[in-house]
């Protein structure tokens, strides 16, 4: 296959259509974990999560449960690149 460089295009279309597949994937995989998270007791139910509640209105604010899924999401992340780097 003969590839010509268009110069009117400033990027290859094959690689953006990997690049949005990725995403694909990517939102797939969030929106599994999400399902699957819903079913986990202890979320959402630390000590430190804060829920008003004033008549028939209820604001929730997990700050403890955030802090702790970015600790542990960046600490598998920072393995999983380490992993990959070696």
């Amino acid at each position: 296959m003969n590839k010509e460089v268009d110069e009117s295009m400033p990027f290859d279309l094959s690689s953006f259509g990997k690049v949005l597949l990725l995403f694909a994937v990517v939102f797939g995989l969030v929106g599994l974990l999400l399902i699957i998270m819903g079913n986990v007791p202890f979320l959402g139910k630390l000590p430190g999560d804060l829920v008003i509640r004033r008549g028939g209105v209820t604001i929730f604010f997990p700050i403890v449960t955030c802090i702790v899924l970015s600790i542990v999401l960046t600490v598998l992340l920072n393995l999983i690149f380490w992993i990959f780097r070696r």
